[in-house]
């Protein structure tokens, strides 16, 4: 048999594998799909998330910061020590933002600001021009996107949510609660830059009915 013949045959079986994989899952992604990732949309299950953490100070330090400052993980997890050495709540710090190269001023509010100084108590000494968030492995080295991408999907599971989440829910999570408490799409389109409000909608997947109805509840 050809090589040719070898290749077609095997491209073949393969097929087949597939489509039966797919029949057995049909909620399976197909090949090219893109996987969309949620925010966490209850304030009861960041808190149950924080709760979880609470003896975990990187862990919950990431999480914190991550739902806090609209990061993306890539840019979350480059933050360095001297980024964040002795700055007090509402105190700013500048860097540039790996997707963009664009520089951002990033703000660490009282709940950053906490979870931070609880976690540099505990955290090994290093450089200054260390990544904060530090991996396991040592050596300076920092977490990666895809360690926190598992990380946040455990956290999840663990809580009982359902919705499939991922690292990139963390920035999705700040969106979607600056909104529902009243920040306006132009600011969160510019913060995402994003080009239409439908985008940033879809982006954070609330509608303006949903919009709406919060802003009754408040009291």
């Amino acid at each position: 048999m050809s090589l040719a013949r070898v290749k077609a045959l095997k491209k073949f079986v393969e097929e087949i594998f597939r489509k039966e994989q797919e029949d057995r899952n049909p909620n399976r992604p197909r090949k090219g799909d893109v996987i969309r990732v949620e925010p966490i949309r209850k304030p009861e299950d960041i808190q149950a998330i924080k709760n979880l953490l609470r003896d975990e100070p990187r862990n919950l330090a990431v999480f914190v910061m991550g739902i806090n400052s609209a990061l993306r993980g890539s840019d979350l997890l480059r933050i360095r020590y001297c980024d964040v050495e002795g700055l007090k709540p509402g105190d700013t710090f500048i860097m540039r933002e790996k997707k963009t190269k664009k520089k951002r001023v990033v703000s660490v509010n009282q709940a950053s600001y906490e979870a931070i100084q609880n976690y540099l108590k505990v955290r090994p000494e290093t450089s200054p021009d260390a990544p904060l968030f530090l991996s396991r492995t040592g050596q300076e080295r920092a977490l990666t996107v895809s360690s926190l991408n598992a990380l946040v999907k455990k956290w999840g599971k663990e809580v009982g949510i359902r919705d499939n989440l991922g690292s990139h829910t963390l920035r999705k999570t700040w969106g979607l609660h600056q909104r529902l408490n009243g920040i306006s799409i132009a600011t969160l389109m510019q913060i995402y830059n994003h080009s239409t409000q439908k985008q940033t909608l879809s982006y954070l997947g609330i509608s303006e009915e949903e919009v709406l109805e919060a802003f009754q509840n408040v009291i």
